[in-house]
């Protein structure tokens, strides 16, 4: 998708990664804002100042760290993006509170969040092995955690999936 948006305004690249692009030429404000439109229309962003795109890559260490890693890193969250990215953490932290408005440790938990509702729904793990999972101390800091975000505890969202699996399960065999 982003290679036919560059061909179709003539733009050459040395490199399209995930999230990054290596344009040859300097290009016009005007074919910047084109691209830039282009894109949106896809419902991609293009980050074109150094800022948002440190962030952006902020946001993807976490994600991919609590998403799709088969195992959170034990170490400290601040030294593994640190080292990920190779900026000192509290330039990190700063930058992504001033971008966004939230910490980076509110950006986590809130992702640790959502993996915990994923594996409640699909209901291979206990409570326990969850909470060990995702580096929680214990079944009551993830649920203490879990209240916060969501205003819910974990076994009242996890009655709410079983009862929508039963539903669901009941209308497929009327």
């Amino acid at each position: 998708m982003v290679k036919l948006e560059l061909e179709k305004l003539n733009l050459h690249y040395m490199s399209i990664e995930l999230g990054m692009i290596e344009i040859k030429e300097n290009i016009t404000n005007e074919l910047k804002q084109k691209l830039k439109s282009n894109l949106a229309e896809s419902g991609l962003e293009l980050l074109d100042d150094q800022k948002s795109i440190l962030v952006d890559k902020i946001k993807n260490v976490i994600i991919e760290m609590i998403h799709y890693s088969d195992e959170i890193p034990k170490a400290n969250y601040s030294d593994f993006i640190s080292k990920k990215l190779n900026y000192d953490y509290t330039y990190l932290s700063n930058l992504f509170s001033e971008v966004k408005g939230i910490t980076i440790q509110h950006f986590i938990i809130n992702h640790k969040i959502e993996k915990a509702k994923e594996l409640i729904l699909y209901d291979e793990l206990n409570f326990t092995e969850i909470a060990c999972k995702l580096h929680y101390s214990s079944i009551a800091h993830l649920s203490s955690q879990f209240k916060k975000v969501t205003g819910h505890s974990p076994s009242f969202y996890k009655r709410i999936g079983d009862k929508r699996k039963s539903n669901l399960e009941n209308l497929l065999y009327m």
